[in-house]
């Protein structure tokens, strides 16, 4: 099993950049691979980026790819999303979670097993 805890949310303005990380707890942190995703006020939670255990391999969903960047380090336990040229629209709760099954790197929800609590980002003039 493993806990996560997100941490770097924010108010920042239109256009401005943020780091958020993810600390997980265990031994096993390299044996999942690692996702971020987010939820909007009244919306479901969708994906946004995912890495590989090895990090060989990264995915991005389209509305954010080329302005947010997953990496993760296995020394620390940690995961990271780079975003930069923020919009309105990145507004959301963005959680966190571990994949502890799959072949490939996934963007579905329900294959991930465990969850953080969410760090908020609000992008806002």
């Amino acid at each position: 099993q493993v806990q996560l805890v997100e941490s770097g949310g924010g108010l920042v303005q239109p256009g401005g950049s943020l780091r958020l990380s993810c600390a997980a707890s265990g031994r096993t942190f390299s044996s999942y691979h690692m996702g971020w995703f987010r939820q909007a006020p009244g919306k479901s939670r969708t994906f946004v980026a995912a890495v590989s255990r090895g990090s060989s391999t990264t995915r991005y969903a389209d509305s954010v790819k080329g302005r947010f960047t997953i990496s993760r380090d296995n020394a620390k336990n940690t995961v990271y999303l780079q975003m930069s040229s923020l919009k309105p629209e990145d507004t959301a709760v963005y959680y966190c979670a571990a994949d502890r099954g799959s072949y490939n790197v996934a963007s579905t929800l329900n294959l991930y097993d465990y969850w953080g609590q969410g760090t908020q980002v609000t992008v806002s003039s």
